[in-house]
């Protein structure tokens, strides 16, 4: 059976060492301070939660785990993503690599504690191409020039990014495709996409591009990152409705995965044990 296809993500959780650099940094990016407490920060657009930043003092950096490879910051238009791109080059934020996907045009940087970010743009669903019945997904040159002059449709002073702007995927590190898919897939009822070789796969609800992508690029087999790592925590799954949720609880208790509750949904972890929120929206 499915997920909804109504389906998406929410917050992104990331422990950290350095709350207040890790504050500057993405409010400079883009993001607004919706909340701050002790060494607790919430940052995100509009009325949005995007981002969750924990400081923890007792933590350790971590290489050759499962764990974030990026967060993806989807901005509603290619005008939005144009000003973002001037921003980030009138503010000298780095940016460390851009490409055309033929779905979407994004732009890749790295926050100073080395958290993956995708920021991106993507294009109707009717200039989506399909082939053989298979969605083209690819890696094409960045069109600098046409993304910056499409900047110009909106003259505004940048105030950040717009209050549309929601986390549109995440893309992890894991340590096994084939138990990625089986958890995903067979056990959430996510939709297989695409495949990118042996190595990396996506997966989406509702027919999107992908809302999951994973890849072994760590390591086939990597373990997962002990509980006290700086980089995810967790990250949200959003399902609308009670009872969409009850029936994801179902197929995953079913599947055998262990469920815990939460205050505000469910707590699981999947095959490399990266964290997942899972809760309802109306």
């Amino acid at each position: 059976m499915a997920i909804d296809p109504q389906t998406k993500l929410g917050p992104v959780h990331l422990q950290v060492a350095d709350l207040n650099t890790l504050v500057a940094y993405y409010t400079t990016l883009g993001l607004h301070l919706r909340g701050r407490n002790g060494k607790q920060a919430v940052l995100g657009a509009g009325e949005q939660d995007l981002l969750v930043l924990k400081e923890r003092a007792d933590g350790q950096r971590v290489r050759g785990s499962s764990g974030l490879y990026h967060f993806a910051i989807l901005l509603p238009s290619r005008t939005d993503l144009g000003r973002a791109l001037r921003h980030f080059s009138q503010s000298a934020i780095p940016v460390g690599g851009a490409s055309d996907h033929a779905v979407s045009e994004a732009l890749y940087l790295t926050d100073p504690e080395g958290n993956g970010i995708e920021i991106y743009r993507d294009r109707p669903r009717a200039e989506w191409q399909y082939p053989n019945g298979e969605l083209v997904i690819n890696t094409t040159p960045f069109d600098a020039e046409g993304v910056l002059a499409a900047g110009n449709d909106d003259p505004t002073e940048w105030n950040g990014f717009p209050a549309a702007t929601v986390i549109g995927h995440i893309h992890l590190h894991v340590g096994s495709i084939d138990d990625t898919e089986g958890f995903y897939r067979d056990a959430l009822g996510f939709d297989l996409i695409t495949r990118y070789g042996p190595s990396a796969t996506f997966l989406s609800a509702g027919g999107y591009h992908h809302h999951i992508g994973a890849n072994t690029w760590a390591g086939v087999g990597a373990p997962p990152a002990p509980e006290n790592a700086w980089g995810l925590s967790h990250f949200t799954i959003e399902v609308p409705g009670t009872q969409a949720l009850s029936q994801v609880r179902a197929r995953l208790e079913s599947a055998g995965v262990s469920v815990a509750e939460r205050d505000n949904g469910y707590f699981v972890r999947d095959p490399s044990g990266n964290g997942i929120l899972l809760r309802s929206i109306t």
